[in-house]
């Protein structure tokens, strides 16, 4: 009898931590836990209102469910991080949150102010970045040494791309006509100086010689390029030139350029093609097998839904 009354009392103690927990999942508001892990009625609200104000999700419906998914997603990618000891510093996701602020041409604390401003908690973006950067280092640990890309494959698709421009390889000058900070100088004016360099420049040799006779006019040996390490449309200017011959002026970001081909030689050089292609195909395939780890992990995961 005594060991019944025991066993019996064990099974209401027991009933009611269950009961005691559920209450206290239902007064936090929780709507999903992953693993344990709860997300409530908040944190969703918050992520869905970050969606808004990032222009995602077609309605306040919609939004309420991606952010439902990405919180989701967020778990699972920190408990694998964790799994694997990866931990991501306070600090690190300082040095993101401020990097957005600084993409945004805006202080963190004006950033803090804009997030609250739209009904977002700022911890919200805070989380969703610590989710992002452990995941980033579960892709690089788990992940990198898993995509093989054919360099047989990447060559065939390098030539594919490869033009009658883009066979030749130079030396080259820059003549730049520098627009100073602030001048007021306008790169209409500084065009129409270096069209007067052009047609007195008679070749690299005198280059320096001519650029002289000009304020701010700078000449810098460029050195050899591959075509297909230029600009599309230069590359084509470049490919109807001859040695000692000087490309229209372009306007850049510090004055007026002009390329001056000091050499030219016909060259098929895959070299620079072939690795922006394994960049792309590596980031892409990457991605793929990421999605799929995600996927694999979320099936996995003990998600309950309220």
């Amino acid at each position: 009898m005594r060991h019944w009354l025991a066993f019996r009392t064990a099974g209401l103690c027991l009933a009611l931590g269950l009961a005691l927990m559920a209450f206290a999942a239902q007064a936090q508001g929780v709507r999903v836990t992953v693993n344990g892990t709860p997300i409530t009625d908040q944190q969703i609200n918050d992520r869905a209102n970050l969606l808004r104000i990032e222009g995602q999700g077609s309605s306040n419906s919609n939004r309420v469910q991606l952010a439902t998914e990405s919180l989701i997603d967020d778990q699972v990618k920190i408990a694998e991080a964790n799994r694997l000891g990866i931990a991501i510093t306070p600090g690190q996701v300082d040095s993101a949150y401020g990097n957005i602020a600084s993409n945004m041409r805006s202080s963190v604390s004006n950033l803090n102010n804009l997030l609250t401003q739209n009904g977002v908690n700022p911890q919200s973006l805070r989380d969703r970045l610590e989710a992002a950067l452990a995941w980033q280092q579960v892709v690089q640990q788990v992940l990198r040494g898993r995509v093989q890309l054919s360099e047989l494959d990447l060559e065939m698709r390098a030539a594919e791309q490869v033009t009658p421009a883009l066979g030749f390889d130079y030396i080259l000058k820059e003549v730049l006509f520098v627009i100073p900070q602030g001048s007021g100088i306008s790169a209409s004016r500084r065009t129409a100086e270096a069209n007067q360099y052009r047609s007195r420049y008679q070749g690299c040799d005198t280059a320096v010689d001519v650029a002289i006779q000009f304020t701010d006019a700078a000449v810098r040996d460029i050195g050899r390029r591959h075509a297909t390490q230029l600009p599309t449309a230069i590359a084509n200017e470049l490919a109807g030139l001859t040695v000692g011959q000087i490309s229209s002026p372009r306007v850049v970001e510090n004055g007026v350029s002009m390329l001056a081909i000091c050499e030219k030689a016909e060259a098929r050089d895959l070299t620079f093609l072939t690795e922006e292609l394994r960049q792309e195909a590596g980031t892409g395939a990457l991605q793929a097998e990421a999605e799929q780890y995600l996927t694999r992990l979320r099936a996995n995961a003990a998600i309950i839904r309220r």
